[in-house]
């Protein structure tokens, strides 16, 4: 009798064991399916996009551009799905992707890393400089969204290296956790600080340049035109502007037009990035490239700056048609406003306020959706007596310099970074 019952409990537990063995099994089965989902549809959202991109005749190193892009355009759908499954944003994502880089020796430099008030920065020292050396604070890009210390580490220390300079990195908080103005504050107040203290890092505080590029390079002058109110702060030597991101009105300007599906950076990926800076939802993206959110007051207002009449016709020769009139958004204007004060765009300051800011460097790239913006701003500060110091790379694009010093290095980004070289050591 006892033996029948161990019998008939093993047959039992047998039995539970191939149950939860073919559950297990099922379940296996489910989540490859899904993965196997997932991989083809990124897969057809990734070749989509690829089948997009636009490498005009001219471009500096097409094919390697072209492997750049696939790289980007995979990471930004995988965050855009990750965004839809609630998992984390599609900036939070990038900016993971971009920060995974490794880190490298520099024996000719010392490097600190240290915080100024509550704001994380890294210096770049060359070693066997004496003291009153010339700095440079450098603001890098990313919207606001992406970006680190870490990821411009090589770009930073080419620059310390090669001009013989002290360099600051300016570490911003980041969005979507922290929203605007924090990353313009942070640049102010490490800026500030370093001014204050710049003795204590061997560097002459009349010989400093601010540096940025993309949204770095928009955050620069704003930091330049808050300088003019500290009069018991030293005076910024120069101002380094690196393809920057510099206004939010209009989308439809040359450039945007002709290099809109060129790598690395897109006009709907920076209008997107632009509103996300600016906290505003994604729903709006085709009417803020359309012009809804600018009222017929402020095309009044600000056309005499921000208007493609203001571009030279050789950077209209690839094409340019004038945007069809678009229903005004009140509502739109009202998420938007912020993007039109001075403070948050350096092109819609007062002349008095741009006839005081510093000698201007400025470096454009012919296939850059950005390409317009640092043209009218050029315009603005040359027509307040600015002295301008300006390099176009006709066969270059958006990001050159983050190619510096890497094995993938583009011929055309060593010519810029050299240019910037030369002016730097000026001072």
């Amino acid at each position: 009798m006892m033996a029948e019952k161990i019998i008939a409990g093993n047959q039992t537990g047998i039995q539970s064991l191939r149950g939860f063995s073919g559950r297990k099994m099922d379940l296996s089965m489910v989540m490859l399916t899904f993965a196997i989902c997932f991989l083809l549809c990124l897969v057809a959202l990734i070749y989509r996009d690829v089948r997009s991109i636009d490498l005009p005749p001219g471009i500096d190193g097409p094919f390697k551009l072209f492997l750049i892009s696939i790289t980007l355009h995979s990471s930004i759908r995988m965050g855009s799905i990750l965004e839809k499954l609630r998992i984390c944003a599609t900036p939070t994502f990038l900016k993971w992707s971009s920060s995974a880089v490794p880190v490298w020796s520099e024996p000719r430099l010392f490097t600190i890393d240290t915080k100024f008030d509550t704001v994380t920065v890294r210096i770049y020292q060359p070693k066997g400089l004496s003291t009153g050396q010339r700095g440079i604070i450098y603001l890098y890009g990313g919207a606001g969204l992406l970006g680190s210390i870490r990821a411009y580490q090589m770009l930073c220390r080419y620059l310390s290296r090669e001009s013989e300079s002290v360099l600051l990195c300016v570490g911003q908080r980041l969005g979507p956790k922290h929203k605007c103005p924090a990353q313009i504050m942070d640049c102010i107040t490490a800026t500030e600080y370093f001014l204050k203290n710049a003795s204590d890092y061997g560097v002459d505080p009349n010989r400093i340049v601010i540096a940025g590029d993309s949204t770095g390079g928009g955050i620069a002058p704003l930091v330049c035109q808050h300088l003019l109110t500290r009069k018991d702060l030293p005076k910024v030597r120069a101002q380094i502007l690196l393809y920057p991101n510099i206004q939010t009105m209009d989308y439809n300007l040359p450039s945007y037009q002709q290099n809109q599906n060129v790598p690395i950076l897109f006009k709907k990926l920076t209008a997107e990035f632009d509103l996300r800076f600016m906290n505003v939802k994604l729903a709006y993206l085709d009417q803020v490239l359309k012009g809804a959110h600018v009222s017929e007051e402020m095309k009044m207002k600000y056309g005499k700056w921000i208007h493609a009449d203001n571009i030279p016709d050789e950077f209209k020769v690839r094409g340019y048609k004038p945007p069809p009139p678009v229903p005004f958004s009140k509502e739109l204007h009202e998420m938007m406003k912020d993007s039109f004060e001075p403070k948050y765009c350096a092109l819609l300051a007062e002349d008095d306020i741009v006839r005081q800011l510093p000698e201007t460097y400025l470096l454009t790239c012919e296939y850059d959706v950005l390409r317009d913006d640092g043209l009218l701003y050029k315009k603005r500060l040359e027509d307040n007596g600015v002295p301008v110091t300006w390099h176009h790379a006709k066969d270059g694009f958006h990001g050159i310099l983050s190619s510096v010093d890497w094995f993938f290095e583009w011929p055309c980004a060593r010519v810029a970074a050299e240019r910037v070289i030369s002016f730097i050591k000026r001072f």
